[in-house]
C-alpha cells in the first residue's frame, strides 16, 4: 500500500483525510482506490500550482477539442483568484478553487492533473493523484530526489495511470528529425555529447532576511515535506529553483531537458560514472545555494556527456545559449530550440558529410503543444505518452548523480541495477529524502 502523509495514531490515511477536514475545504473526498474509465467526450482538467508553467500547460491543453479547466489548487490565494478569473475570461467559466491539493483530487468532476508545484512536491503529489484515479501530467523534473523517481514509476504502474512529464522537446518536429539523423550512423562513432546551458537572464539574488509570511499565503502548505524554515522571500516563487531543498538548481531545472536529449540520440541509460565541480563564481554573494557555474562529465558505455551551465553568460559553445551537440568521427550534429545544423569532418580536403543547411524549427511546432495534444490523445486511447514516468526518470536520474557528484565532492561510481553508489557511503544518503513530519516519504 502506497502510504504518504502521517494519518497519526491509529488511523488510515482516508481518515486522516477526513479529520483534516478536506470536505470542509469546498468538496466531498472521492474514494482514492476508484478508478477511472478512459474519457470518450470532454476531459475535465484541474491545476496543482497554477503560478507559471503550471498555467501554460493549461493554456496549451485547452487548445485541444474537448477540454476544460475545472478546478485550479494553489497555497497562494493571490494567485489563484488570479488565475481563477484568467480562466473565466478565456472560457466564460469560473473553476473551483481549492488550496488544498487533497481536496482537488477528491474532486469526482477531475479527469487529470496538471502539477507544476516546486519540485520537492511532485512525488507526494503525483502518487497520491495517481492513486486517486487521476491521470497527471507533471512539471520536469520528475522529482526533486533518485530515490523518489523510482517510487513514482512504481506508482504509474500500479495504478494504470497515464502520466505525461513537461520535457517538451519529446515532441517537437525538429528535435524528432534531429534525433532520427543523431541514430542513423551518418555522424559516424560518437564518443563525446556536450550539453550546456548559458543563462545570461538570471543575475544575482540579493541577500534578504527572513520577513512576514504575505497575506493569503499557506506557507506551511507550500513548505509541505521539506525542511522547516522561516520564510525568505528569495526562496518563494520562481526562485525556489536555487535551493537544495525545493530542487536542484540548473542542473534539474535546464538539464533535464537537455540531458534527456543525449540519452535520447544516444540510446543510453545511465553513467557508471560522474565527476563534477563548481560553484557560486560569477556571483559568491548571491542567496543561491546550487551553484552558478557547474561541469560534471559522465562516463557511458561507449561515449562521455560533458554537461556545463553558467549564469550571467549567454554565448556557450557553438554560440548558443544552450544545446546538446553530438560529435562524431563524421562530423558534429547541434540542436537547440531554434534549429539543428551540421559541422562536417574533413579528410584530404574532402567534406566526410554532405552538407546540408540548418534545420530550424517550425513554427508552432517546437514542442509545448504536441506534447499536450498527446498527452491529451494518450489519456483517451490509454497508450504510452512520449515522455512517460520511466522516459523521464532517465534525465532526472542523471541530473540528480551530477548534483550528488558535486555536493560530495567525489568522483562517483552507480550501480544502476540496485540504485546505489559502489565506492561512497556518503553520496547514498541523498537518495532520498528526509520528508518533514506529518508528510512521508510514499512507498509503493
Amino acid at each position: 500500500m502506497i502510504q504518504s502523509a502521517n494519518p497519526g495514531q491509529g488511523g488510515s490515511r482516508r481518515l486522516f483525510l477526513q479529520r483534516a477536514g478536506v470536505a470542509a475545504l469546498g468538496v466531498g473526498l472521492a474514494p482514492f482506490r476508484r478508478l477511472r474509465a478512459a474519457p470518450t467526450d470532454t476531459i475535465n482538467l484541474g491545476v496543482i500550482g497554477c503560478n507559471g508553467m503550471g498555467f501554460s500547460d493549461l493554456r496549451s491543453m485547452l487548445k485541444v477539442a474537448g477540454t476544460r479547466c475545472v478546478a485550479l489548487c494553489d497555497v497562494d490565494a493571490n494567485v489563484l483568484a488570479r488565475r481563477a478569473n484568467d480562466v473565466k475570461e478565456a472560457t466564460g467559466k469560473t473553476p473551483r478553487q481549492y488550496s488544498d491539493y487533497r481536496a482537488l483530487l477528491g474532486d469526482a468532476d477531475v479527469d487529470a492533473v496538471i502539477i507544476a508545484t516546486p519540485d520537492h512536491w511532485h512525488c507526494l503529489q503525483m502518487v497520491d493523484a495517481c492513486e486517486a484515479g487521476k491521470d497527471v501530467y507533471v512539471e520536469k523534473p520528475l522529482a526533486n530526489s533518485i530515490g523518489e523517481c523510482s517510487l513514482m514509476s512504481q506508482a504509474v504502474e500500479r495504478y494504470n495511470r497515464v502520466v505525461q512529464v513537461g520535457q517538451w522537446q519529446r515532441s517537437g518536429a525538429h528535435w524528432l528529425d534531429a534525433m532520427d539523423y543523431v541514430q542513423s550512423g551518418k555522424l559516424g562513432e560518437i564518443r563525446t555529447v556536450k550539453a550546456w546551458a548559458y543563462m545570461d537572464w538570471i543575475k544575482s539574488i540579493p541577500v534578504q532576511p527572513d520577513g512576514s509570511v504575505p497575506p493569503g499565503v499557506d506557507y506551511d502548505m507550500w513548505l509541505g515535506p521539506a525542511a522547516k524554515r522561516p520564510f525568505n522571500p528569495n526562496r518563494f516563487h520562481f526562485n525556489f529553483r536555487w535551493y537544495w531543498d525545493y530542487a536542484g538548481g540548473l542542473m534539474t531545472d535546464w538539464g533535464v531537458h537537455l540531458i534527456d536529449i543525449v540519452v535520447w540520440g544516444m540510446q543510453a541509460t545511465y553513467p557508471h560514472r560522474v565527476v563534477s565541480s563548481g560553484g557560486n563564481f560569477a556571483y559568491p554573494d548571491s542567496a543561491m545555494e546550487t551553484p552558478d557555474t557547474q561541469q560534471a562529465i559522465y562516463e557511458f558505455d561507449g561515449f562521455s556527456m560533458i554537461w556545463e551551465h553558467a549564469v550571467g553568460i549567454g554565448l556557450g559553445p557553438f554560440q548558443r545559449t544552450h544545446g546538446i551537440a553530438f560529435i562524431g568521427n563524421n562530423g558534429t550534429l547541434v540542436v537547440d530550440r531554434q534549429k539543428w545544423e551540421l559541422f562536417p569532418e574533413k579528410e584530404s580536403g574532402r567534406y566526410k558529410l554532405t552538407s546540408q543547411p540548418a534545420q530550424v524549427a517550425r513554427p508552432g511546432q517546437t514542442g509545448l503543444d504536441q506534447h499536450t495534444t498527446n498527452f491529451i490523445d494518450c489519456m483517451r486511447t490509454r497508450k504510452a505518452p512520449r515522455c512517460d514516468v520511466n522516459t523521464a526518470s532517465l534525465a532526472a536520474v542523471n541530473a540528480h548523480l551530477g548534483n550528488v557528484a558535486l555536493r560530495t565532492g567525489d568522483a562517483l561510481n552507480w550501480d544502476a541495477t540496485d540504485n546505489r553508489f559502489t565506492n561512497n557511503k556518503a553520496a547514498n544518503a541523498y537518495l532520498e529524502p528526509d520528508y518533514r513530519r506529518p508528510w512521508r516519504l510514499p512507498r509503493v
